[in-house]
């Protein structure tokens, strides 16, 4: 959930700002900004190749692609590792590429769900400097501290809540996010949902930012899934943003 940029000192800038606001979220629950608070089964594998994207008029930034796993450690905890391959493309530039801060995670379901009472959960994340590079990253660990919400009946399922963003470096400060989706398996095959969100701003100078996405999963088999999401600000900022990714679950 991130945007961006003008002279080329500012359009970095801007860069910056957009790619830990967009990619630190939209990696937050693939193929949404939002999360749910429920882990990868005990022993179990997610395994996600994924491309994010940000669009607005002459500057697009994402990853091309980024590469997740999420771990069952143990009952109701999950692990999880994001290592993402950004890039930036401005109007009359040249594109570039370069890694970005490796992310870390721990998500822990500590309230099951039941007929009366939703599931509740936290998914700390920890956007860990591992390379220099000034161009994706400002040598800074971020960290997210959310707890997330979910309840279903029958196929429709319902998630959401919200975080505090620890956000260091020149010129940045730390913000609120939180977002709601809703969800409905319509077969094995075809799940589609939507989501709104909203962040605070993000550094010193920027404005609150609310937008949508629209998306789902197409699933091959009970192992692989087609996921894809698209969406656009509503307030605030102009920008379009998409998902797309292969989900091979173990």
């Amino acid at each position: 959930m991130k945007m961006r940029i003008l002279t080329y000192d500012f359009r970095f800038a801007i860069l910056t700002v957009l790619i830990l606001l967009f990619c630190n979220k939209s990696m937050a629950g693939p193929p949404f900004n939002t999360d749910d608070p429920q882990p990868v089964d005990f022993r179990h594998w997610e395994y996600y190749v994924s491309s994010i994207s940000t669009f607005q008029p002459g500057v697009w930034t994402g990853t091309s692609p980024h590469f997740e796993v999420n771990y069952g450690l143990v009952r109701n905890v999950q692990v999880h590792l994001l290592m993402p391959i950004n890039y930036s493309y401005i109007k009359g530039q040249e594109t570039s590429f370069g890694y970005a801060d490796t992310e870390l995670g721990v998500k822990y379901c500590f309230v099951q769900e039941t007929d009366h009472r939703p599931q509740i959960g936290t998914f700390p994340i920890f956007e860990v400097p591992t390379v220099k590079n000034s161009e994706f990253s400002n040598g800074k660990m971020k960290v997210f501290l959310p707890i997330w919400i979910q309840k279903s009946w029958g196929h429709l399922t319902t998630y959401g809540g919200a975080g505090y963003w620890i956000n260091p470096g020149e010129g940045n400060k730390n913000y609120l996010f939180s977002g709601w989706e809703l969800q409905y398996d319509f077969s094995k095959v075809i799940m589609l949902g939507g989501e709104l969100y909203l962040h605070t701003a993000d550094t010193t100078d920027g404005q609150t930012v609310t937008g949508f996405n629209i998306g789902g999963s197409l699933n091959a088999s009970d192992k692989i899934h087609f996921i894809f999401s698209v969406g656009h600000s509503l307030v605030h900022d102009d920008f379009t943003s998409s998902y797309l990714g292969l989900l091979l679950t173990i």
